[in-house]
């Protein structure tokens, strides 16, 4: 199988599985992941979602073997891909109403490193590396990265690494905010994001879903817009049993235990 999942109490992990290819994307594994993903937005016993690669990449995006046999014939697959797999993907992943964490171990590359830097968290390792290799094959950016990028590093910063489309080693990435968490040993990468998502899992849900509305509005949006989304985020949660169950906690001085409704 080209994409694995495993559910983990509330944490669902997507593993791409093409090892041998570096799990580059090819058709097939795109549109399981599309698939997957919006089943798993829809699964209220999922409260995470941790996103990995099997074997020593992350993903190194579009499978460019595929793509060129393709372009080669009149298929117009290789030119609808972006519209019909990467964008909904990127809109899955950023519209999630739970928390996305991406184990980074290897390389992110292409689309592979858009997919990365759409997740909440990311956590990399010594051998991670983000390339954004885009334009080494005449391509602009795609999966988000123009939307991405700009807000994680600066517009002048990410106007570099796509233009250059020079390798990012994991020291750097985690100096320019790439990464969430860079731990010290490889083999912890995805240890450490299933125990960030197991966490998370535990939490408020519904307050989660509208932090990451409100942050995806707010780095855009005017501040009358972003005030409306803070004021019916607010109503939103507080309607939850979580918020109710959770302010009985705080006034009783005990530590809250959250249901994600």
């Amino acid at each position: 199988m080209n994409l694995q999942v495993e559910r983990n109490d509330a944490v669902a992990v997507v593993t791409l599985n093409r090892p041998d290819a570096l799990n580059a994307l090819d058709t097939a594994t795109k549109v399981a992941l599309r698939d997957t993903l919006r089943e798993l937005a829809d699964d209220p016993k999922v409260r995470a979602v941790v996103l990995a690669g099997a074997g020593r990449a992350f993903c190194v995006g579009q499978d460019l073997r595929e793509h060129v046999a393709l372009l080669a014939t009149d298929d117009p697959a290789p030119l609808s891909t972006v519209r019909e797999h990467y964008n909904p993907v990127a809109e899955l992943i950023v519209g999630m109403p739970k928390p996305v964490i991406a184990a980074v171990r290897g390389m992110a590359a292409g689309a592979g490193a858009s997919l990365a830097l759409l997740a909440d968290f990311r956590v990399g390792g010594p051998g991670t590396k983000f390339l954004m290799a885009f334009a080494n094959v005449g391509l602009a950016g795609d999966t988000g990265v123009s939307w991405t990028l700009p807000r994680l590093i600066g517009h002048a910063k990410a106007t570099e690494l796509l233009m250059l489309a020079e390798p990012v080693d994991a020291a750097t990435a985690d100096r320019l905010g790439m990464l969430s968490t860079l731990v010290e040993d490889d083999e912890q990468v995805l240890p450490t994001a299933l125990a960030l998502a197991a966490r998370l899992a535990a939490g408020p849900t519904v307050a989660y879903a509208q932090i990451k509305r409100q942050l995806a509005t707010g780095g855009s949006a005017g501040l009358s817009e972003t005030l409306e989304v803070e004021a019916d985020a607010q109503a939103t949660c507080g309607r939850t049993t979580d918020h109710q169950a959770a302010t009985a906690a705080f006034v009783q001085k005990q530590k809250p235990v959250f249901n994600g409704a």
